[in-house]
């Protein structure tokens, strides 16, 4: 059932780094009475100077609202700050932020059930200026009735992007792991690119255009693979496993002979080779998935 209050619903913010004073900011923004705490009272000035009241102890922050969103550093501290606490989280919704594995959420929401508290675990896909904009993207798994009851609250933190996904409390942790992926190989390989460009001192800028055109032709590509990986059928649309395998290995030699680490390309060259010699020589680019799927040696 939504929260029939929750434009008046109150909320509890625990951690205050850059990114737990976005969140509390964005709820104070939306109507929300907002209690903070963090360990260094001086981060939560500004916001109490908004209208957040400081609470003196995490038993305070968490007394203060039926919703507690947890994002601190990582789910030692988590646990550290609510082990404590266990008898007073009786009946209250924790939502973690905080970053970590699905294991972990795992973990927590075991513990959680065994302090009688429901908990949802979450992960924040954007950077702190971000949030309560439609560029947040907010992911959440846990009971979904809970999510359910205090949606419209954790929509402050950006309507747009505000998205459940099941009742398998790790769901969310692994969303963010599996997208963090992308976004360093993308940056990654971005950084490989101006490296080797500027040994020819082509700027940084001059290159990032044609990167993003590159980027939003990967995206493509994505959705090409996707099915193909579902089915477990690679057909080389676009090239084959030996054509990418020569490519990456003009990449390695240009990388080497310009004096530009080759570590990345060489990984790349690497996987390929492995995929031609289980048999994939003819394959598409998505039967690359197979490697991936291997446990590191």
């Amino acid at each position: 059932m939504s929260n029939t209050n929750a434009a008046h619903a109150p909320v509890s913010v625990i951690g205050l780094g850059l990114m737990g004073q976005a969140l509390a900011a964005a709820f104070l923004k939306a109507g929300h009475p907002t209690t903070v705490w963090n360990r260094t009272t001086a981060k939560a000035d500004q916001l109490v100077a908004e209208g957040a009241t400081r609470a003196g102890s995490v038993a305070d922050a968490v007394a203060a609202s039926p919703l507690v969103i947890v994002c601190v550093t990582d789910y030692t501290a988590v646990r550290e700050l609510l082990d404590p606490l266990a008898g007073a989280l009786k009946g209250k919704v924790v939502v973690n932020l905080t970053t970590g594995t699905s294991t972990q959420a795992r973990e927590t929401a075991e513990w959680a059930a065994g302090a009688e508290t429901t908990y949802l675990d979450g992960a924040i896909m954007a950077i702190p200026p971000d949030i309560a904009t439609d560029a947040a993207v907010l992911l959440y798994s846990g009971p979904k009735a809970a999510f359910e009851e205090h949606e419209a609250t954790l929509r402050a933190l950006g309507a747009a992007g505000t998205t459940y996904l099941d009742t398998d409390h790790g769901l969310s942790a692994l969303y963010d792991m599996s997208l963090l992926g992308i976004m360093w190989g993308i940056l990654n390989g971005f950084l490989q690119g101006a490296a080797l460009l500027g040994t020819a001192k082509v700027k940084a800028t001059t290159f990032a255009p044609l990167a993003n055109t590159m980027i939003n032709v990967v995206t493509e590509y994505v959705t090409a693979y996707a099915p193909q990986i579902d089915e477990g059928k690679y057909p080389a649309g676009d090239a084959t496993m030996t054509v990418h395998q020569d490519a990456m290995e003009h990449l390695a030699e240009e990388s080497e002979t310009l004096g530009i680490n080759a570590e990345m390309p060489r990984f790349f060259k690497a996987l390929a080779d492995r995929a031609v010699a289980d048999g994939h020589a003819d394959s598409g680019y998505a039967a690359l998935i197979e490697q991936f799927r291997k446990p590191s040696a």
